[in-house]
């Protein structure tokens, strides 16, 4: 009796099934973030980040490693004009915006292109399709 509560338990083996690992290597992590003027969800490396620095300063951090606390934004004029124009990057970076900092960012933004180059030619793609499915159609 006391050899039976010790004893063993009797263990399957794996099934072919379950030991053969899946086809490929493991693809790449890619680091995601958060606009925080539109609030969509990106990679990091497409969006430009914002660091307060130790002076309380706000700066672009074009590499995106310097110390501090990050905010995220699109690449795009329509981004950066609503995050600098509330408190967005304020609340994000948890600092009061200098007129020097704000005039400095503003810049950048005019700088920046209005919109995505490939959403006009999609949407101009789309509507060609559309038309040409109509023409055949009729």
């Amino acid at each position: 009796m006391q050899g039976d509560c010790f004893a063993p338990a009797a263990v399957e083996p794996m099934s072919a099934e379950m030991s053969k690992k899946t086809g490929g290597p493991r693809p790449k992590h890619i680091p995601q973030r958060t606009c925080i003027a539109c609030r969509k969800v990106g990679g990091k490396r497409g969006l430009v980040r914002l660091v307060r620095t130790v002076e309380g300063g706000v700066e672009i951090d074009a590499s995106g490693k310097k110390a501090g606390r990050g905010a995220y934004l699109h690449p795009l004029r329509i981004c950066w004009e609503s995050g600098l124009k509330g408190s967005r990057v304020e609340q994000a970076l948890r600092v009061k915006l200098t007129p020097a900092n704000r005039q400095a960012l503003q810049e950048y933004g005019q700088s920046l292109p209005a919109a995505e180059p490939d959403q006009g030619t999609a949407a101009g793609a789309e509507s060609q399709e559309s038309a040409a499915q109509a023409a055949g159609a009729e």
